[in-house]
């Protein structure tokens, strides 16, 4: 089985972006292909890349750093469950990809947006694109963007609209054959 880490991109103290991200993590956990970690950015709590070696050496300094090594290093894919704020992707999330550079290359990643508007988050899905090609990570091309995500999540609880489970299946299954390739290669 594959190792699949589930990342939940927003740091606010406050998101409707976790429990859609555990709702994912939920669902991967159901695929027979993965087995599923569920990472918080917000519990990670990594502060702005502040190694003094580039990241592509693999020497870091800080204890936050190496444990967050530990945790990209051993998937064998991800899933980024990532918000859109003013029409792109959150630092929070280019800092957690900065501090690394040999724990991404050569691995699938699928992308999952949301938003509160119409977009579902898919610009700053789009916008990451450039950024995941240059650190080796292979996206998957299908992408799942959810929009207005206030009215799916209540009491903590996400309620995924009608054939959400579906499409996030299908993200799943195009990354377990990109896995599967990967691992083969």
């Amino acid at each position: 089985m594959s190792r699949l880490l589930v990342l939940s991109t927003s740091t606010r103290t406050v998101s409707n972006g976790r429990a859609f991200a555990r709702w994912v993590a939920d669902a991967a956990g159901g695929h027979e292909a993965f087995d599923v970690e569920f990472t918080d950015l917000g519990e990670l709590a990594l502060p702005l890349l502040d190694e003094p070696e580039y990241a592509s050496t693999g020497i870091y300094t800080h204890q936050h750093t190496r444990d967050w090594s530990a945790i990209a290093g051993a998937a064998d894919a991800f899933v980024f469950v990532m918000p859109m704020y003013n029409g792109g992707f959150t630092a929070p999330l280019k800092n957690a990809l900065d501090h690394l550079y040999q724990e991404w290359q050569g691995k699938p990643v699928g992308l999952v947006s949301y938003s509160a508007g119409d977009s579902g988050g898919a610009p700053a899905a789009e916008m990451l694109l450039p950024v995941l090609a240059r650190l080796g990570l292979r996206p998957a091309q299908r992408r799942l963007a959810v929009p207005a995500i206030h009215s799916l999540v209540s009491e903590g609880a996400f309620a995924p609209s009608e054939g959400l489970d579906g499409e996030l299946a299908v993200l799943l299954d195009e990354l377990a054959k990109l896995t599967l390739d990967e691992n083969l290669a």
